[in-house]
């Protein structure tokens, strides 16, 4: 039913994620800059959402007030998407277009995130109901997000 990591757009493709990103930032008036660009390289390669400690744990020089600008920019331009836990802090991956349609499991305990992907069948069958659901509700072109919350094995 859930297969982990996502089956993705541009997965494994750093140069087309980077003309991505670089675009949708010249767009925004910003720059793709060796920062940004490290941003984007660690997140895409790291398998699920990471918080801003694991991020400055990876290297790369960034203090904690450049990472948070960083990804505020990467996130208005739509090059990374905040996953927001029960932790004190929020998560950040590549854009969903950038690296595939997805949702997450979410630890309640110690705010783990990991990627799951749903079969076509299942994720087919959520789209018309959400779909229902909104154009009951008088919403028209649905998209969805779905964090599933649990405890993980490691907490469990």
């Amino acid at each position: 039913m859930m297969a982990r990591r996502r089956s993705a757009t541009l997965e494994g493709d750093t140069r087309a994620i980077d003309d991505a990103a670089s675009a949708r930032l010249r767009a925004a008036g910003q720059r793709y800059t060796s920062q940004r660009r490290a941003l984007v390289a660690l997140l895409a390669g790291a398998g699920s959402p990471l918080p801003v400690p694991a991020i400055l744990a990876a290297g790369g020089g960034l203090t904690q007030s450049s990472a948070y600008r960083n990804l505020a920019v990467l996130e208005q331009a739509g090059v990374v998407r905040r996953v927001v836990t029960d932790e004190g802090f929020a998560r950040y991956e590549p854009g969903e277009d950038l690296m595939g349609h997805h949702h997450h499991l979410v630890c309640s305990k110690c705010g783990r995130v990991e990627d799951v992907a749903l079969s076509a069948d299942v994720e087919s069958q959520l789209d018309r109901s959400l779909d229902r659901l909104a154009r009951g509700a008088g919403f028209a072109s649905v998209s969805h997000r779905l964090d599933l919350i649990g405890i993980c094995r490691d907490c469990g």
